[in-house]
């Protein structure tokens, strides 16, 4: 793949314009072995829920293809619209160009002003990650019933409330609640896929867009995969929905002003390599 045809290099993967071929005029996602996470006591701890990039896992990054594969024509099965195409290598599918939910700048003559390039839909099965540690008075792994907050990705991600993102005008009233109520039916699919093989999704993160072809109908695109989902074995749910076991597989602490989380029986990279075969 020529350097020249990059359109963007995330955390998890490369997108490259295709320009030649049947396929031509679409995008080829390149997953690659990156991942993020944090670093603890000078090693390397992944976990998708970070946005550092700390190292690489080896095959991780066909694992994510097979995951985003799997989950993309079960969508489709489904009725789900997303900018998925085909799976052409262990690593590499095709998909429509789409826009990501986006803002230009109102006002470029101000310094510091910037433009909002991407959104992204995080979803909650339970209260665990960062969503604790901005909320500590409520009991770890409560059930959240796949509550749905918006993020300007980025470097560094940033909340964003859905009456900002009206009050702003980068999206209609309208166009967020069509939104929400996506990500929680996504949500749901992917969670009771997840349920079928004996584990629990405590959170995930999705993107949104219009395919650049399309009717302007928002659609979910990027991908769905072991880089956007936190998973865990051992889940005990109350009557509630809440989870019985977060006092033996979550572990808290506070040091220094910051707080922490981990949820011992999160399932890592590596183990996701025989599900969903």
């Amino acid at each position: 793949m020529d350097e020249k045809d990059l359109v963007y290099r995330g955390k998890s993967k490369d997108v490259y314009n295709i320009t030649e071929g049947p396929n031509a005029g679409k995008y080829r996602f390149v997953f690659t072995d990156r991942a993020t996470g944090y670093m603890e006591n000078g090693n390397p701890v992944f976990d998708p829920g970070y946005d550092i990039v700390i190292g690489e896992i080896p095959g991780k990054g066909a694992i994510a293809c097979r995951f985003a594969t799997h989950f993309f024509r079960l969508l489709k099965e489904k009725g789900i619209p997303s900018h998925y195409i085909d799976t052409i290598n262990d690593n590499e599918m095709i998909v429509e160009p789409a826009d990501p939910l986006s803002m230009p700048v109102e006002s470029p003559g101000f310094p510091g002003s910037a433009p909002l390039s991407n959104l992204e839909f995080t979803w909650r099965n339970n209260a665990t990650g960062s969503f604790w540690r901005r909320y500590p008075f409520i009991r770890p792994c409560k059930n959240l019933h796949k509550l749905v907050e918006a993020w300007t990705k980025g470097d560094s991600d940033i909340l964003i409330t859905m009456e900002a993102l009206k009050e702003t005008g980068a999206m209609t009233k309208k166009e967020i609640s069509q939104s929400v109520e996506l990500v929680k039916n996504i949500a749901g699919i992917v969670s009771d896929e997840f349920a079928s093989k004996g584990l629990h999704v405590i959170d995930g993160k999705f993107e949104l867009g219009r395919l650049k072809y399309g009717d302007g109908k928002i659609v979910i695109i990027d991908e769905i995969s072991p880089d956007v989902l936190r998973v865990c074995k051992g889940y005990n749910p109350s009557g509630n929905g809440s989870c019985k076991a977060y006092k033996h597989c979550t572990v808290t602490n506070y040091t220094d002003g910051k707080r922490t989380i981990k949820n011992k029986n999160q399932v890592s990279a590596a183990d996701f390599i025989n599900i969903f075969l």
